[in-house]
């Protein structure tokens, strides 16, 4: 994904996967693993893990409209203290809120919000007011100053406690300060079924929804009655 194709924004075409071309076998050496019966290829080091989460991030300086970004450079990166990580270009509009604001909200996304994540990945909010593009509504969080995306079912507030200066992203690795989730997903034990929300995912350039349940987290090794 050039990084998110980047679902980190910028009102270009396109481009072609770097795992296309550049990529390519020569035709002898092709050749040669089809005669030797191999069905695999090598290719040089590059980001081919995926699935990942379609992920839409919303920020907001004092005083100025709120902003979205969509990312899919994102994960949780330890469970005590709750802490997770976005990856963000530099020269994204996004990044400098970011980087002022140390603040920002994780919104997971659903297949009805697929046409809104795929619009805030590919405009810029220096162009365009997001929330009112796609008919979002900026909510009010409890412990930071971005707002929440109401129509998401679940949003991470988070303040960022480190930036990591990796290369094309930087890394903002943030501690999880509170959550907020749509009750509509609560049964009536107080359960909550995030995954009957419709959840999608990115992968190598494609929103996906989450498909079928094949199992629980342990099945493997349970035992049966």
């Amino acid at each position: 994904m050039p990084a998110w194709k980047s679902m980190l924004r910028g009102p270009q075409t396109p481009k072609r996967s770097h795992f296309s071309k550049k990529n390519e076998m020569s035709r002898e050496a092709r050749m040669e693993r089809i005669k030797s019966g191999s069905s695999r290829e090598h290719w040089r080091g590059g980001n081919m893990l995926y699935p990942l989460p379609a992920v839409m991030v919303s920020c907001q300086r004092p005083g100025e409209k709120p902003n979205i970004i969509t990312l899919a450079w994102t994960g949780t990166v330890c469970s005590s203290p709750a802490m997770v990580s976005i990856s963000v270009k530099p020269e994204r509009y996004s990044y400098g809120i970011l980087k002022e604001t140390g603040e920002f909200v994780i919104n997971l996304t659903t297949e009805k919000l697929a046409r809104a994540t795929d619009f805030c990945g590919v405009r810029s909010g220096r162009d365009v007011d997001k929330f009112a593009q796609m008919n979002l509504t900026p909510g009010k969080a409890v412990h930071v100053s971005a707002p929440i995306i109401e129509e998401s079912p679940v949003n991470l507030e988070c303040r960022t406690t480190q930036i990591l200066e990796l290369g094309s992203h930087h890394m903002f690795v943030a501690e999880v300060l509170g959550v907020d989730v749509d009750a509509r997903y609560l049964d009536e034990t107080g359960r909550f079924r995030l995954n009957q929300a419709g959840l999608i995912v990115y992968s190598h350039g494609e929103y996906f929804g989450l498909g079928k349940n094949i199992g629980k987290f342990g099945y493997s090794v349970k035992k049966r009655r």
